[in-house]
């Protein structure tokens, strides 16, 4: 969102530019990581976060307000002196928490819930964990199970209520290959009413399974294959389009591209520049820099139509 949107920003513990600020709304616990083990709750208990003053200082900020906001540090697992953070024209908010309470789901224009399977949750904790935070293993396992409980009752259903959920998941690419697992990427999208129209491969309400390597895509084993159709989701019609493997060269995207519609792209290849140009980032050859890039083009447009503005160019 940074790059789309064009801007720098100061890396600090809240990241703030000229256009965006991203909080962490673990910044509302109320325990710190000593705290938490001596209530015997974990940090995604509703008790163990301040959703009073997250509601409260959301609004302030939607309000043009500044705000003294806390710090939970992540490395230490203590409460930081708080810090200023300021109004801005976007305002992005991540956690687990901030579809619990519905006044604060009330103060958002739009919400993505990213669905990850046990087995990518797990893989993505223990290399943050270790790597970033220094954490041990065992602390690591003992941290997964003594949240499920918590997830699964509070958390894990908000997904209902966001704007679009996107999944990303270990799956075997075909039936043939029992043995390798690759990272597939599913995007269920609701139309009528939504904030956006969903992006679609070749027609729109068709039902397509595609597996595009050959003379015009490069692919290295096992492939890539593509799935886009109708599905039903918590009881509503949503149109999936789904992506397991990688593109083995992220230049021949362009094919790829011109078969999508709706991507709220401003010229056409303008997606497979922006993933040639973050390359780097992680996940960018599969399905979750497919959807990341999709859905930063989508919040571009929320926030256009939202302001009746135009971004600074890339």
């Amino acid at each position: 969102l940074y790059d789309l949107f064009g801007q720098e920003f100061v890396k600090a513990h809240t990241p703030q530019g000229d256009v965006l600020t991203v909080i962490c709304l673990d910044d509302y616990h109320t325990l710190d990581r000593k705290g938490r083990t001596e209530a015997g709750v974990t940090a995604l208990d509703p008790r163990a976060n301040n959703f009073d003053l997250m509601y409260e200082q959301i609004k302030a900020l939607k309000n043009l307000e500044a705000i003294e906001k806390p710090i939970y540090n992540h490395e230490t697992g203590k409460l930081d002196p708080p810090e200023t953070v300021y109004p801005n024209h976007i305002i992005v908010v991540a956690a687990f928490t901030e579809m619990f309470d519905p006044r604060v789901r009330e103060l958002l224009d739009f919400s993505i819930y990213l669905d990850l399977s046990d087995e990518v949750k797990l893989a993505w904790k223990v290399q943050r964990d270790m790597a970033e935070r220094g954490h041990r293993l065992e602390d690591i396992w003992a941290s997964i199970e003594s949240g499920k409980p918590d997830f699964s009752a509070y958390f894990d259903p908000q997904k209902e209520n966001a704007d679009v959920m996107a999944q990303l998941l270990r799956k075997v690419l075909f039936l043939e290959d029992l043995k390798g697992k690759v990272l597939g990427g599913k995007w269920p999208q609701r139309g009528g009413g939504r904030p956006f129209d969903p992006v679609y491969l070749y027609d729109e309400g068709s039902t397509i399974t595609w597996i595009p390597c050959g003379r015009k895509l490069t692919c290295s084993y096992p492939g890539i294959k593509f799935f886009y159709g109708p599905e039903t989701s918590y009881g509503r019609e949503v149109s999936v389009l789904e992506m397991d493997g990688g593109f083995e060269k992220l230049e021949e995207l362009i094919y790829f591209e011109s078969l999508l519609n709706n991507t709220n792209t401003k010229y056409y290849g303008e997606f497979t520049q922006q993933l040639l140009k973050n390359q780097s980032f992680p996940g960018s050859t599969n399905g979750t820099g497919l959807f990341r890039g999709l859905l930063g083009f989508k919040i571009r447009k929320l926030y256009e139509k939202f302001t009746a503005s135009v971004p600074a160019p890339v």
